[in-house]
């Protein structure tokens, strides 16, 4: 009889113990607890240490962090018929728990399925062309078409990146042909775009030359004018004082008629003596001739016995 007890009480404390284990649950950050009582939905519970009934209430663990999900690459047929490969990666996350549970029976497999077929629709209303140079588009688009269908699920579509488009090998040697041929035409119009930028260059250096030296012949010749205008202005100034001086004296001595006749008799006799071959003669015969009347008064007045008759 005691035996039995004692196995009954063992039962009871195991248990007890099982009790008290199945209702202790920690909840880790950034998931959440989803409490359902016989399977029907109760209670969500946050980060931290909680308790539920045990054997009748149960706890589901949910990831409420955005999950990146990186599909499988797939084989897309462009709207120009091109095959590629292409390779996406969709980021979401649970934003409402009792949705994401109880509206569908596997939401993870379910966002991975749409996104694949999304990708297809998507890359099947582009050109290959666009597919190379809109990828943030085409991430817009997939984002904007898979969320038509998430929402419903509690999921959101946060962002999706293209990783890899890859078009077929004879694809590729074309459009590195294609590259190469661009790059030639631009190395050649950047040459040109050289060449005549240096003949500019050259031509405005030349130009700049000759506004240059036109300037300083302009300039050497202003110069040399006001060097001769300066020359003429002091040969005048000096003449001027030359014939103020002479007048002055000869104003001084007070010179009579006699004087300046035999004045101008010498300085035709200077004109005659020179090796010149024209003669000057004065146009005022008149005082030409008194200057000799005056000559001959003068002589005549001299004693023809003197030393100088």
């Amino acid at each position: 009889m005691g035996l039995v007890l004692g196995i009954i009480a063992g039962v009871i404390v195991v248990l007890v113990l099982a009790a008290i284990v199945k209702s202790v649950r920690i909840v880790q950050q950034g998931f959440v607890g989803v409490v359902t009582r016989f399977g029907e939905f109760r209670d969500m519970k946050n980060p931290g240490l909680t308790f539920i009934i045990p054997f009748i209430e149960a706890m589901r663990i949910v990831d409420v962090r955005e999950t990146p999900r990186t599909g499988d690459r797939q084989q897309v047929i462009t709207r120009d018929n091109v095959a590629v490969i292409v390779n996406a990666t969709i980021f979401s996350q649970v934003v409402d728990v009792r949705l994401a549970l109880f509206t569908n029976a596997d939401y993870m497999v379910s966002t991975d399925n749409l996104a694949r077929t999304s990708v297809r629709a998507v890359f099947g209303s582009i050109t290959l062309d666009e597919a190379f140079s809109q990828r943030e588009k085409i991430g817009a688009m997939l984002q904007s078409q898979m969320e038509e269908a998430t929402d419903k699920w509690g999921v959101r579509i946060n962002r999706v990146e293209v990783l890899e488009i890859t078009p077929p090998d004879q694809i590729l040697q074309a459009m590195a042909l294609q590259k190469q041929a661009d790059q030639e035409k631009r190395a050649r119009i950047l040459e040109s775009e050289g060449q005549q930028q240096s003949a500019v260059n050259v031509a405005e250096g030349q130009r700049q030359a000759a506004i240059k030296e036109a300037e300083g012949a302009q300039q050497s010749e202003i110069l040399r004018a006001q060097g001769r205008r300066q020359a003429l202005m002091l040969e005048a100034e000096g003449r001027a004082q030359a014939i103020a001086s002479v007048y002055a004296a000869i104003k001084q001595q007070d010179p009579d008629p006699t004087l300046v006749a035999i004045l101008q008799l010498d300085t035709l006799a200077k004109f005659a003596e020179s090796p010149n071959a024209k003669l000057v003669v004065p146009a005022e015969s008149a005082a030409l001739l008194g200057a000799a009347q005056a000559l001959r008064a003068v002589m005549s007045d001299v004693p023809a016995s003197s030393p100088g008759a």
